[in-house]
């Protein structure tokens, strides 16, 4: 089922929050010397990009490990024996699967009993290859939708490149092909799901107007087979200062569909209303921070992410609560309440899946997984633990509502993946394992706090060789995320592993505040007027390393992307000395300007409205454009964008390499000119980008010259 669906677009900066009358900024003001940057197709920034691309290709590619380093990510990234992760619809797992030879992948199944065996028996749905080559189309698989409860009839979503804007096409699984004739969404980040086989719900580029600042959709509409797409009716109307709207049904097991309608007025604050089978739209009297996660026997599940005082009671910030959806349908008022799961300071929920006879919840505990099944019988919910190994990470891979298997996965930082299989009430089985990328035998994890500017202990790992000398003399890579309440938890580094620690290097996982590590509060933490947090936490680690020996100013590199690419160059910029290496992939830069690039407006409440005077100089204080400055000496950095990306606009890196460049300052740029906003569409594009992120880590790190900072 889905809920909040446009957190579907992304896989790093989606989940997003903005206040309902957020407004974006103006146009970057003219007396910026490098706007012209901001122009994506412009020949003038086409010629800049495609110059320092073939540099930078130069530099990277001629180093003697580029080979070793893109041979080994491919080898990784392809490699046969990799867990086919699936979701389970109708009694078959659906998996999409990339190799050597699919590059742009196949969307194949095969029955979940087969797909326990060591060799199940694919069967190919759509091979995308072919397709492209068919149609002239450079398509990249975005995922279908599937209508329950046969799931013969899908939603594909495809995107020309890799973008966010994508088409959508109603096709048949039975007889392997598109319906002739049937649903058809134009290019555009569209928003489509099913009600029942001949009506579906749509939100997309309507024309003038139709769109909100934030560029998704608005208005959405009910679209009935056998219409013409502009023949639609409006259901519903959001405003232009909103994120987006959506619709979307829950489609029950004893066959009840019951409708939704999704107002974000920010990705952390949405209106939710119940659609009346005579479509009237009836508000559900819940705060805008409590969101919905799933429905399970008629419960709605919502996640609170601030406290909520409800006449006697308070319902917890980061807590999950219930009610009956047929009490509220029925009184059209709030009916009893239940907290369901109420984590302590030190826990967060990390994923809510539901199935036909349970809910199943992802925690984290210490930064650690866990994962609890949780039973209503009616009246009242119980809970267990379902027992899955500790110290790493769990995930739930697939559920349904319609299926009693659940599959869940465990992973560490050096243990490889593992997916289990359970049931309601059953003990969890491994059926596939992951085989190891690189020995783990010497290596050791451990976690430590560092002390940030104000105060707060701020965990972090470090995966090393085990006893090697704290003489400050280890190569490591400091990575952290930290925004939008998304976790950074263990996870099986194959890449890092193979091209970093066996040679000779550690890395460092930060859980700096913005993230939701424990909670919405440590999200909440590093928001608005106190995002510079978010650069005092990653440089309180950074030193702490350092003064504990692991490394050296010299040695320390940081990595990061999208808010990790914000996060690792505003650190740099304020802290020029403690780094000799910063990975900058598809990052924001310039935040003043940011709410009218890409998607920027769906992030104010993230960042804060440089519109607003008061918000504007704070923002000034930290946006790493603004700040860098002549005259200082700052580490090579490395910025990998894309020309494609829809979602972060290339002209934050293209700004922030061009404005070093007028100062004198040394660094790499590369430019993928598609990929979206992975900076990759297919996996030799991404080989290649790892092995050009390694050679560069490793040429300013682990060689024998590596300069000292100042």
């Amino acid at each position: 089922m889905r809920f909040l669906s446009l957190l579907s677009i992304g896989a790093l900066i989606m989940t997003v929050a903005s206040s309902a009358d957020a407004k974006p900024a103006k146009p970057v003001a003219s007396d910026d010397p490098f706007a012209w940057m901001e122009e994506i197709e412009g020949a003038r920034a086409l010629d800049w990009v495609k110059a320092h691309n073939a540099e930078t290709l130069q530099i990277l590619k001629g180093d003697p490990f580029y080979e070793t380093a893109y041979n080994a990510a491919t080898e990784i990234l392809t490699a046969k024996d990799r867990i086919p992760y699936v979701t389970v619809e109708g009694g078959y797992a659906y998996n999409f699967w990339q190799d050597d030879v699919h590059v742009r992948g196949l969307w194949r199944r095969t029955t979940v009993s087969d797909y326990e065996s060591a060799e199940p028996d694919w069967e190919t749905v759509i091979d995308v290859d072919q397709l492209a080559a068919d149609e002239k189309e450079n398509w990249v698989w975005k995922g279908a939708q599937c209508l329950p409860p046969e799931f013969s009839k899908c939603l594909v979503v495809l995107s020309r490149g890799g973008g966010d804007a994508s088409v959508v096409r109603e096709f048949d699984v039975k007889a392997k092909a598109f319906v002739k004739d049937g649903f058809y969404v134009p290019e555009a980040k569209s928003d489509v799901s099913w009600i029942d086989e001949n009506t579906l719900f749509v939100g997309t580029d309507w024309g003038k107007d139709s769109l909100t600042t934030s560029g998704y959709p608005r208005i959405v509409k009910i679209w009935k087979r056998g219409q013409k797409l502009d023949e639609a009716r409006t259901l519903f109307e959001g405003k232009a200062s909103d994120v987006a709207a959506s619709g979307f049904a829950h489609f029950d097991p004893d066959g009840k569909t019951e409708r939704f309608i999704n107002r974000a007025v920010g990705f952390f604050d949405s209106e939710l209303s119940y659609v009346t089978p005579d479509d009237k739209i009836v508000p559900v009297p819940v705060p805008t921070y409590a969101s919905l996660v799933g429905v399970h026997k008629r419960q709605l599940l919502f996640k609170m992410l601030k406290d909520w005082k409800s006449g006697a009671e308070t319902y917890r910030q980061g807590s999950l609560i219930a009610f009956s959806l047929d009490d509220f349908i029925k009184a059209g008022a709030l009916p009893k309440i239940t907290t369901v799961l109420a984590p302590d300071d030190r826990s967060s929920i990390e994923g809510v899946s539901t199935n036909r006879d349970a809910v199943f919840v992802a925690m984290l505990s210490n930064v650690k997984g866990k994962l609890l099944q949780l039973s209503f019988d009616g009246a009242t919910w119980s809970e267990t633990d379902v027992g899955l190994p500790d110290n790493g990470s769990v995930g739930i891979v697939t559920a349904s509502d319609f299926d009693p298997t659940v599959m869940a996965s465990y992973t560490s930082f050096l243990v490889p993946d593992q997916l289990y299989s359970l049931q309601a009430g059953t003990k969890p089985r491994v059926i596939k394992q992951l085989p190891a990328r690189f020995s783990a035998d010497g290596y050791e994890v451990k976690q430590y706090e560092a002390t940030s500017k104000d105060g707060t202990k701020i965990p972090y790992f470090i995966v090393r060789k085990a006893g090697a000398p704290l003489n400050g003399d280890t190569p490591t890579i400091l990575y952290a995320y930290g925004g939008f309440e998304i976790s950074t938890t263990p996870w099986y580094w194959s890449t890092a592993g193979r091209l970093w620690l066996q040679n000779g290097g550690a890395y460092v996982i930060a859980n700096i505040r913005g993230g939701g590590e424990f909670g919405p509060r440590w999200h909440e933490a590093a928001r608005l007027e106190n995002h510079q947090r978010n650069f005092d936490d990653m440089a309180a680690v950074g030193r702490d390393v350092i003064a504990r020996g692991f490394t050296s100013s010299r040695r320390l590199g940081e990595l990061g992307g999208s808010q990790g690419g914000l996060l690792v160059a505003a650190t740099m910029v304020q802290n020029p000395d403690l780094f000799n290496a910063v990975a900058c992939q598809v990052p924001l830069g310039d935040m003043i300007a940011f709410t009218h690039m890409g998607a920027g407006a769906s992030w104010v409440a993230e960042y804060g409205d440089p519109a607003d005077p008061k918000m504007r100089a704070i923002i000034m204080k930290w946006s790493p454009y603004q700040n860098i400055k002549p005259g200082v000496k700052y580490p090579k950095v490395f910025f990998l964008t894309s020309t494609k990306d829809d979602r972060v606009h290339p002209g934050h890196a293209r700004k922030m390499a061009a404005k070093m460049e007028s100062f004198g300052e040394p660094f790499l740029y590369y430019e993928n000119i598609e990929g979206g906003h992975a900076a990759a569409s297919n996996l030799q594009q991404r080989a290649e980008q790892l092995a050009l992120t390694y050679v560069y880590l490793r040429q300013q790190l682990m060689g024998p010259d590596v300069k000292a900072g100042p």
